[in-house]
């Protein structure tokens, strides 16, 4: 009796270790700007994340664990980033796809870094973000200086000897977009007639017109986001300078139209190729569209990001960060949604990753971007 108890003892023992690993479950965090002007974005990233999430947990999650998927707001502020990289980091949180703006994203990976997590940004340009040595920082979109360097060579192409002006968000993103901007124009000896700062926020940029139209500006180029981009042009059409304005990957939302109005037809963009049209990211697409959300812009990125971690995770058979890591600087070849995704040292993708897109207004009278790539 006393032998079968043993025997009965480590059945049960054997059958709730076996009921434990198959309830583990792999903490996953996505952050971005769920709340505040950019929140469009922040949505990308969430609704991204959430239907990879999704898909990857019906096929039977990674290693025989489900992902379960903590959403945060950092409402496109430093300070309440870091907050949330703290919190994600005493929840147990392993991975975290995040964040949108690289003013949050770089102060909140060194939380990451002290507390284990690997990071993925779908979003953040800025070259800082990867410049630092860190052993934990990647991204699935490109840096601003490939980006300053497609749109610095199109100007140069397109509009030499004309009056080009720089304006810039002040942001980490947006300044150091136009300074790369700047910096592949003058390069092809194109120098700017005017270099002007403003403030996220404001409502009134009739100032910073009156300044474009004494440079008789023939091409504005900005450095920042969706909402201070539209209300520059609609401002710029009522005062009627009737120049086109260039921007880079921070206009990729419809919202963009909707508040810049008719004069965003003609406005030139840098942009990856439209990860939507890509073979890879047909089944995706049509889920998102048959639950009435069109995913633009960095949609996809956030869902490549959930992929590629999941894969490095099988890969690297553990779910800790640090191997993680160092399978995904390996050289290993990711197959994503937005197709094959390598990384350098750095946690730079590897593939060249911007075009230079046009909004134009299509026959059903919506202007948008998708499908209007233009020639260097």
């Amino acid at each position: 009796m006393k032998k079968m108890g043993i025997v009965t003892g480590l059945a049960l023992g054997l059958g709730l270790a076996a009921s434990t690993a198959a309830q583990a479950q792999i903490k996953l965090g996505v952050a971005g700007p769920i709340t505040g002007a950019n929140a469009a974005f922040g949505a990308q990233l969430k609704n991204g994340a959430e239907q990879a999430v999704e898909d990857i947990n019906a096929k039977g999650g990674v290693m025989g664990q489900k992902i379960t998927l903590q959403v945060g707001d950092d409402a496109s502020d430093p300070k309440q980033g870091v907050s949330l990289a703290n919190k994600f980091v005493s929840d147990g949180v392993k991975w975290v796809v995040g964040h949108f703006n690289a003013g949050v994203s770089i102060p909140s990976s060194d939380v990451y870094q002290e507390g284990g997590i690997v990071q993925i940004t779908p979003a953040s340009t800025n070259p800082r973000f990867t410049e630092r040595g860190m052993w934990n920082t990647f991204r699935t979109c490109g840096r601003d200086d490939q980006q300053g360097a497609v749109a610095g060579a199109y100007i140069s192409a397109h509009f030499k000897g004309k009056n080009v002006a720089v304006v810039h968000d002040k942001t980490p993103y947006g300044k150091g977009l136009a300074d790369e901007t700047q910096k592949a124009m003058e390069a092809k000896d194109v120098k700017s007639v005017l270099y002007e700062g403003i403030n996220t926020g404001e409502k009134d940029y009739s100032a910073l017109v009156s300044k474009l139209k004494s440079a008789n500006v023939d091409l504005v180029y900005f450095g920042g986001l969706h909402t201070e981009a539209g209300l520059i042009i609609r401002q710029m059409r009522d005062q009627g300078l009737k120049a086109p304005l260039m921007s880079g990957d921070g206009i990729t939302d419809k919202e963009f139209v909707q508040i810049a109005g008719p004069g965003a037809d003609g406005t030139y963009m840098t942009f990856a190729p439209d990860p939507r049209k890509n073979a890879n990211a047909k089944d995706a697409v049509a889920k998102f569209r048959a639950k009435n959300y069109e995913p633009e812009a960095y949609t996809l990125y956030s869902y490549a990001a959930v992929e590629i971690l999941a894969q490095a995770a099988e890969g690297a058979k553990s779910t800790d960060g640090k191997k993680i890591s160092e399978y995904m600087k390996s050289g290993h070849v990711f197959k994503t949604v937005i197709g094959d995704i390598s990384f350098d040292k750095k946690g730079d993708i590897t593939r060249p990753d911007y075009v230079m897109y046009v909004w134009k207004k299509g026959a059903d009278g919506k202007i948008d971007y998708s499908g209007n790539e233009v020639g260097m």
